[in-house]
């Protein structure tokens, strides 16, 4: 028994839908502006350059239950909290340096997902060219619907992705629009960290992004997984 100066928190854990198993959380990779079209909306060129990366702390993560509205707080300290609808991987097993060709069988499943941002916060930070953990990753900033095993899922190389805010079309796109697509994304990644059983990759978010009030409910979902819905209050 480790003698511990406390006691450590238990991991977040996902629901896998339709069982009773739990998926631990890790570590909680994000690409950035990885759809051209929402790349545009945010000042950039789209050209496909090297992706780049931001963390969120594992206990970010908000697992969203399926068929529930989960109630969201809206967070201190921002006046512009935007949705960012996105699919997220699941990594099963440890690699580095994944050959491309093996990228897929690093996948143990996928879910839906929310990138829940202090874009104000984001952009003055972005703008001082100083790290932006503050407009990312705060507390509560991450819910996720719960995660399909891979081998479960449809194929996910083209699916459509969408996002509402009280029932009114925000985002809308295809998975296929990605700049890198998973697979890459898992491959260039890994040559950078070891990825571990418990890491998820947010995948980045189409166009549409924007922001929501308390009082608004926001539900999203990529086609053949389990929709999110979460309520600001």
């Amino acid at each position: 028994m480790s003698n511990y100066v406390f006691e450590p928190q238990a991991p977040v854990a996902i629901p896998v839908a339709g069982s009773e198993e739990q998926f631990p959380v890790r570590r909680v990779y994000c690409v950035g502006r990885n759809y051209a079209a929402h790349a545009r909306e945010m000042g950039f060129d789209p050209d496909r350059e090297p992706p780049f990366f931001f963390c969120k702390p594992a206990d970010a993560v908000v697992p969203v239950a399926a068929g529930e509205t989960l109630n969201l707080p809206y967070p201190a300290q921002t006046d512009n909290y935007h949705y960012e609808i996105e699919l997220v991987v699941a990594i099963g097993k440890k690699g580095s340096d994944i050959p491309l060709e093996e990228a897929q069988e690093y996948i143990w499943g996928y879910a839906t997902g929310l990138d829940m941002t202090r874009r104000d916060r984001q952009m003055e930070m972005r703008q001082m060219g100083r790290p932006w953990e503050i407009g990312k990753a705060f507390d509560l900033s991450a819910p996720i619907a719960p995660l399909h095993k891979a081998a479960d899922a449809p194929s996910l190389d083209k699916a459509p992705i969408w996002l509402q805010v009280d029932g009114q079309d925000r985002q809308r796109s295809d998975i296929e629009h990605l700049i890198w697509d998973v697979k890459e994304t898992i491959s260039y990644l890994s040559g950078f960290f070891e990825l571990q059983p418990g890491d998820l990759i947010f995948t980045g978010t189409p166009e549409g992004v924007g922001a929501v009030v308390k009082g608004e409910t926001i539900t999203g979902n990529v086609e053949g997984l389990t929709p999110i819905s979460v309520k600001i209050v």
